[in-house]
Order: structure tokens, then sequence, then C-alpha cells
């Protein structure tokens, strides 16, 4: 299961790195519709907003995806929490002194 969550996470990392430039290289050499018309203030303007506004549809399908993920509660072995619940009961005696007031002793 971890591994299908590191690849979902890979995979939506490299369009969050892909789809901007590809977007910012497509209005720069006028590879889209509509670009050719834009003026140079323009096309940067509307070249940013778009590879913005993809990064995020990008995360939010990926949040989406983590979403669905399927959610097995996780049960813990019965002998750790038993051996655990003994070892905080018991009493620890003496207590150890500290380094920092063993070096004041020094």
């Amino acid at each position: 299961m971890a591994a299908g969550v590191i690849k979902k996470f890979f995979i939506a990392s490299m369009f969050m790195w892909i789809a901007p430039l590809a977007i910012l290289y497509g209005f720069n050499h006028k590879l889209l519709p509509g670009s050719t018309s834009l003026s140079p203030h323009a096309m940067t303007l509307v070249s940013g907003f778009v590879a913005v506004i993809s990064v995020n549809i990008i995360i939010a399908f990926y949040i989406y995806m983590a979403m669905k993920e399927p959610t097995d509660k996780h049960e813990p072995d019965p002998n750790f929490l038993s051996d655990a619940k003994a070892s905080v009961s018991q009493p620890t005696g003496e207590a150890t002194p500290s380094s920092q007031s063993l070096k004041k002793q020094e």
C-alpha cells in the first residue's frame, strides 16, 4: 500500500513541475491558441495565471486521490500493549542523577 501512495505522490510532483513549464513554453513560443494576439505584457500575465491555476488543479486532484485512499485502522499488537502498560506501572526506584548535576559536582 505504501508503494502506491509514493507512486501517486511522485506522479503528482512530476505533473506539478511539467504542467506549468509546458504552459509557459506554449505561451512564449505561441503554440497555444489565442496567444498570438496577446501583447507581451498580457501574455506574461495570462501564462503566469494559467500556470498557477494548473498547479492548484493538480494539488486538488492529488488531495482527492488521497481522500479516496482506503483507511485501514491500525490495531496495535496486544502483547506490545500489555508489556507497555506493565512497564509504565512499575516503580522505577531512585532516579538516576542527570548529566547536568554530575557536571556541577565535578
